[in-house]
């Protein structure tokens, strides 16, 4: 559905004629989990499908981030195709009281440490954290030692067992931890481990590397979940000339998406910063890939917001993400039209490529698309649909000579620029009824096919080429095929649809 989807794990977002999110995904690669989408085969998923009008994707760092990040978004935006997740808890955070004798506890709202995927190493780290410094569980402070103080959990404050002094640096040690600062708490489970292996007790040794394992992951760097407040991170990228910007928002520590922007003067990423944040408020801080001028921070400064250009950390990754995903947006397209030139030995680059499609439902309301691809992205200003008019009945090679006849008298007739490739959806009848359409208009134009059933490209002269299905060339020519079926396929519902009100 999008040229240049990247073979990266991420979260791809459907959208519908009006421009609203109507379902959100995560993948680990968003390309196969993409491509899954061109031949649903349950209703719900032929729904949905028949619903998209446009699509976009963001890729994340790792799986774990792309599930938090999916968790976010259907958050934000509450999907229509989505499962209902707003009474599901989020995932929880741990968190230190503010009591004389602080405890540890879980937060299903939010809370210092946190959020974690794996629930099992949550309260592992629960259990390990309060265990390791004696740290109390009771609501109330008892008048007598508990069970836990007797088997060693509990330093046990409530009878004095420890002082109030000891018990806060227990606690503190507790917070470093938590924190992510505990090298010699990892040694030392580490040397344990090894000592337990050593003495063939291999179950204590599983415990405690399970232990090591909770805590490993609690280190885990989180770019989507951020505790920081609002932000925006901007990065940049020069294509031919022109700049290329893009901006992810972080809104109350939480990721929730993208815009992307050109510019085509060298002081871009200035001229950016004037005019966006002269219509838009600007979050308390806006993170930059390098220095601007004097003049820009000082109107930011009095926005509101101020800049920051990180040379590493946290700040610093997230930057390094937007930037590869502006890569995957401005490059992966120009990849796979370099790939589609070479693998079909053509002279000129196929930078503009039309696709045809007929859609129908047993032979009713026989409708056909036209889609344009520029540089290998979608160029939806210049798709066309069409009603069949001269072909009776069931007729997909008659269908197919008509809409491509219309479409290049027209371009003729108006003297437009024609593409650089033309791909049929299906197989050598009716690439030959199309080639048969174009000689008639006096064109030589260069067209090939795709046939559905074993993804074959189809040659005029019934040629046939089998490319591996991993090829860039191959998932260009499917994510064309595929967005002129869609967009045939939902101009075909919308005739029905109107078809059913008149009839009422």
């Amino acid at each position: 559905m999008i040229p240049g989807m990247p073979d990266s794990p991420g979260c791809y977002l459907f959208k519908d004629a009006a421009g609203a999110i109507i379902y959100v995904g995560k993948a680990k690669s968003l390309r196969k989990r993409v491509a899954s989408y061109s031949r649903p085969k349950d209703p719900k998923t032929m729904a949905l499908v028949g619903n998209i009008a446009d699509a976009d994707f963001m890729v994340t760092s790792s799986e774990t981030e792309a599930l938090l990040l999916e968790n976010n978004l259907i958050k934000k935006h509450q999907p229509k195709y989505n499962i209902n997740l707003r009474d599901s808890r989020r995932y929880a955070y741990l968190m230190v009281t503010d009591e004389e004798y602080p405890r540890v506890l879980l937060s299903r709202e939010g809370g210092q440490y946190g959020p974690f995927i794996s629930s099992e190493q949550r309260d592992t780290l629960l259990k390990l954290t309060r265990a390791l410094f004696g740290i109390r569980t009771c609501n109330r402070m008892p008048k007598r030692a508990c069970l836990r103080y007797h088997i060693g959990l509990c330093s046990a404050p409530c009878i004095g067992a420890v002082s109030k002094e000891e018990y806060l640096a227990r606690v503190a040690q507790a917070r470093q931890v938590l924190s992510g600062k505990m090298n010699e708490v990892k040694q030392g489970l580490a040397r344990q481990m090894k000592d337990a292996s050593a003495g063939q007790d291999f179950e204590q040794a599983l415990l405690l590397r399970n232990k090591l394992y909770a805590l490993e992951g609690l280190t885990e760097k989180q770019n989507v979940e951020r505790t920081r407040g609002d932000e925006h991170i901007i990065n940049i990228l020069e294509d031919e000339g022109t700049l290329q910007v893009m901006l992810f928002g972080v809104k109350h520590g939480v990721l929730e998406g993208k815009q992307e922007f050109s510019f085509h003067r060298p002081n871009g990423l200035e001229e950016f910063l004037t005019q966006y944040y002269a219509e838009e408020e600007p979050p308390r801080l806006v993170v930059l890939p390098e220095q601007v001028s004097d003049a820009a921070k000082a109107f930011l400064r009095q926005r509101g917001a101020r800049v920051m250009v990180p040379a590493k950390g946290a700040r610093r990754e997230l930057l390094d993400l937007v930037l590869e995903n502006l890569r995957a947006s401005v490059h992966g397209g120009k990849e796979q039209v370099i790939a589609l030139q070479k693998a079909l030995g053509m002279q000129e680059s196929p930078s503009i490529m039309e696709c045809f499609d007929i859609s129908h439902i047993q032979g009713s309301a026989m409708v056909g698309s036209m889609v344009r691809f520029s540089n290998g992205r979608p160029d939806k200003s210049n798709y066309r649909r069409f009603k069949i008019r001269t072909v009776e009945g069931v007729d997909d090679f008659a269908a197919i000579a008509e809409i491509v006849t219309r479409r290049y008298r027209r371009l003729l007739m108006e003297r437009q620029q024609m593409p650089d490739l033309v791909v049929i959806d299906g197989g050598a009848g009716q690439l030959s009824s199309a080639l048969s359409a174009l000689k008639a208009l006096g064109l030589q134009l260069p067209i090939i096919g795709l046939a559905k059933r074993n993804e074959e490209v189809v040659l005029p002269g019934g040629r046939m080429l089998r490319w591996d299905k991993h090829k860039k060339e191959l998932h260009l020519l499917q994510a064309i095929r595929d967005e002129a079926h869609r967009f045939a396929l939902s101009y075909h519902r919308l005739l029905r649809r109107k078809a059913l009100r008149e009839a009422r």
